[in-house]
């Protein structure tokens, strides 16, 4: 079993806590690391490290700060299948998913490294004479970032490099539910000589270690993914200093299918992402909406995809589409809105209990609710497992006025063959990201953000890495 200790300032050293938390394999329930729950106090000595470094790091040229994200994505890809592995373990992602998180991860570094050579101000015309209006882009100074469970180790990328590339440097606070892989890859990147104090990691949990770096004067700006209450927390800590935040918070992304849609490429992408990491992920569907005339024809398809679906250990050899849960809380959760959503009406089609034939482990099967209302809690509020609600719409107009009704505003999609259709609905759907014709999944040059209570700013490509920046203007006259 392993023991992880913080990395602060280039280091790995004790935590002032002598608290841990035992992190568990979903599948089988066994311990496979100790964690430790962190202190205040480790959360001010990385901040230190951090706020000590960060001019030596913003005076590199972006050029050689790019080529320490170049050498982390080089590291990846020389241990991708042992972190592909240690994810698999911590959270019950089927391998495949698992290596394709740590590959995409690898290309999130390159990918940010290129943007070494444009970060970019702006020179304006002035109404004087003989005067230049410069404005010019500087990093913020100490980033933190605070990890989720579901995608630890791509979303640590997101947090890293776009506040690398900029000159800032970085605390890392990971999940305490999934830890491993990146304080793995905190030892594998602390033989590569980034300089000490520019990229700390300090576990512990978000109550303790991430109020304490969301509310210390010395952070500059917050970078969380995770849920509303997460977020409203982050956001009353940074109000003490009115740091920046950016927050990623989830959703109940709608995915409206028409009758004039290739129904078979919609079953597809529609139960892909339903069951993507058992559920577990925040920009994909959680609810659909169907037009009357196909909706029965529809139905049948999606059941019949659903019962086709294999679950099993992360690690089987089967290529399985989805295995346990993270942990018995969530488990118990998507159990409990379940039988919850029983009760007020809805009908199981497909799956509605926990998986059979597992003694240990905290599966639950592909789920298909029909006979469903707008205003059930299985529709309004975020089930964060492989369950899926099916309603009937008459109208596009109808649908999306129903997608619309939500407090979330992460992602949505449309599927129809009608041009026509798809822009109006691109048009008025109320949300950062809208999938036509496919499954929910952003890349990593787009913008990943959301509205409402979806989140703050946002992640990805060019409008990304500009979260980290801040604009400095300068007039210059001249004789």
């Amino acid at each position: 079993m392993k023991t992880f200790e913080q990395y602060i300032n280039g280091k790995f050293v004790k935590s002032t806590s002598t608290d841990v938390i035992e992190i568990l394999n979903p599948c089988t329930e066994e311990v496979l690391s100790l964690m430790p729950i962190g202190s205040v106090k480790d959360a001010e000595l990385a901040l230190d490290a951090a706020k000590a470094s960060q001019h030596a790091w913003k005076s590199l040229p972006a050029i050689e700060r790019g080529n320490y994200l170049n050498k982390m994505a080089d590291v990846i890809r020389d241990n991708r299948v042992f972190l592909a592995e240690t994810l698999a373990a911590e959270q019950a992602k089927v391998m495949g998913l698992a290596q394709v998180e740590i590959d995409v991860t690898a290309d999130y570094f390159d990918y940010y490294a290129g943007f070494a050579r444009r970060i970019e101000g702006e020179i304006i015309q002035s109404d004087r004479s003989k005067e230049h209006i410069f404005l010019h882009k500087a990093p913020i100074g100490v980033a933190v970032g605070i990890l989720p469970w579901n995608f630890p180790f791509f979303v640590m990328a997101r947090k890293v490099a776009g506040s690398l590339i900029t000159g800032n440097t970085c605390v890392i606070n990971p999940s305490s539910i999934a830890p491993n892989t990146v304080m793995e890859f905190a030892r594998l990147i602390s033989k590569i000589g980034v300089p000490a104090g520019v990229l700390n990691y300090v576990c512990g949990k978000g109550s303790i270690v991430g109020n304490a770096l969301s509310s210390s004067p010395i952070t500059g700006i917050i970078s969380l993914t995770g849920s509303v209450g997460a977020g409203q927390m982050v956001m009353e800590a940074a109000s003490k200093n009115i740091t920046k935040v950016s927050l990623e918070l989830g959703g109940k992304a709608p995915a409206i299918v028409c009758a004039d849609a290739n129904l078979e490429l919609a079953v597809n992408a529609v139960v892909t992402s339903r069951v993507t990491f058992s559920g577990q992920v925040c920009n994909c569907a959680e609810r659909l909406y169907v037009e009357e005339s196909i909706h029965d024809q529809f139905l049948d398809m999606v059941a019949k995809k659903m019962k086709s679906l294999k679950v099993e250990d992360a690690f089987s050899k089967n290529n399985p589409d989805m295995s346990a849960l993270v942990s018995k809380a969530q488990l118990d959760k998507v159990s409990e809105m379940v039988e919850f959503a029983k009760k007020e009406g809805a009908e199981v089609v497909v799956g509605g209990t926990r998986t059979p034939g597992f003694d240990k482990g905290y599966f639950y099967q592909p789920t298909l609710l029909t006979n469903v209302t707008q205003n059930m809690q299985i529709i309004q509020e975020e089930v964060f497992g492989p369950v899926l609600p099916v309603m009937k719409f008459s109208t596009l107009d109808e649908a999306i006025a129903l997608a619309n009704d939500c407090e979330f505003g992460l992602t949505s999609s449309i599927f129809s063959e009608n041009f026509n259709k798809v822009m109006h609905a691109a048009e008025e759907l109320q949300y950062g990201e809208t999938y036509i014709n496919r499954e929910h999944f952003e890349a990593i040059q787009g913008f990943h953000a959301g509205w409402k209570k979806s989140g703050i700013g946002g992640a990805d490509g060019k409008h990304g890495m500009e979260e980290y920046l801040q604009t400095k203007v300068i007039y210059a006259q001249y004789r």
